[in-house]
């Protein structure tokens, strides 16, 4: 029988599976070659499917194969997965990764203070910075690639009536806009008709073509939608919203990469400055804070260093079979 292993946590609701026994041989120097060897490779793709369909996993689940880093700067590499394939950043992910560094000895635990996490991933290199209290993890800050905006005011014609949204960067691509332009709120009850218009929002503009990566082609293309809504508290710097990602997935957490691009977005809008702090909520109600640590020019254009915090927990062990007489593998997904 096949077996694989895997370490699983959630980041503020949100799933994520490390797999640390049978992950696939990639080739490639970096962690951004390996991921484009990934997606044309039937046995990465086969298991990124055994782990993440049913039965042994679900529609929204995610999770990723550790890799060796870039270079020797780095502490370790990941290749982020989810149901439709593999994605080119997780902040949720990178949080996670952080706690289960420590928790699996790979870092050094202390009492208190805090220690750095090198982590490679496909859009670049990450520095997770984990914090002890009392010996324990407290939580995890990540300071993100470059983000920026792409584009505003795209007109984009939905099943809620046509509406304008703009394109921020965070490590992917996504659509922003106001949920209650298309008549919606980031709550549980929307849940079905926020999946449906993100999908449209996202495919409508994959289709025109219009969203490039200025340098690499491999981050090009909308990834997600981000609805966002006014926070509970009333608070001008506490913000809902929720991420429809890749095909109809949505993000449990407040989404670390989507709370990057959206530090971008509020910077360019004028709605946030140097010394602000976002409280970004979930359609759960759970929290990232997010901050601006820096600003340069990339590609001709305004870009800020966001930075994200957000704490992990680990759920389980598993190890998880495959009998060669199940003819389920590698799984299914109903959405």
């Amino acid at each position: 029988m096949e077996t694989y292993r895997t370490e699983d946590y959630h980041t503020a609701g949100e799933p994520f599976r490390i797999v640390v026994e049978g992950a696939p041989d990639l080739p490639g120097v970096t962690v951004g070659d390996r991921r484009a060897a990934a997606v044309e490779d039937p046995t990465a793709q086969r298991v990124r499917a055994i782990l993440c369909s049913e039965p042994r996993g679900h529609a929204d689940m995610y999770g990723g194969f550790i890799t060796p880093p870039d270079d020797e700067d780095g502490d370790f590499g990941v290749l982020f997965w989810h149901k439709d394939g593999f994605s080119t950043a997780c902040g949720h992910g990178t949080i996670a990764l952080g706690v289960w560094a420590v928790e699996s000895g790979r870092i050094p635990r202390q009492d208190s203070g805090t220690r750095e996490v090198v982590i490679d991933v496909p859009s670049g290199r990450v520095r997770a910075r984990v914090r002890f209290e009392g010996g324990e993890v407290a939580d995890v800050t990540f300071v993100n690639v470059p983000s920026w905006v792409q584009a505003t005011g795209l007109p984009v014609v939905t099943s809620h009536g046509p509406v304008t949204v703009d394109v921020a960067f965070g490590g992917a691509m996504y659509a922003v806009l106001p949920a209650a332009a298309v008549g919606l709120d980031v709550v549980p009850g929307d849940y079905n008709a926020l999946i449906s218009v993100g999908r449209e929002i996202r495919d409508q503009l994959n289709d025109s073509g219009v969203i490039a990566h200025p340098d690499d082609e491999r981050l090009s293309d909308v990834y997600g939608t981000i609805f966002t809504a006014p926070g509970s508290s009333g608070e001008p710097h506490h913000h809902r919203n929720v991420t429809v990602f890749a095909d109809g997935e949505v993000d449990r957490s407040p989404c670390g990469s989507g709370t990057a691009a959206r530090l971008a977005h509020l910077v360019l809008l004028g709605e946030f400055g140097p010394d602000d702090e976002l409280r970004h909520e979930s359609i759960i109600g759970t929290t990232f804070t997010g901050r601006v640590v820096g600003e340069t020019t990339l590609h001709g254009r305004r870009a800020v260093l966001p930075e994200v915090t957000g704490t992990a927990y680990r759920v389980g062990s598993s190890e998880f079979t495959i009998d060669p007489r199940d003819d389920l593998v590698p799984g299914f997904v109903l959405r």
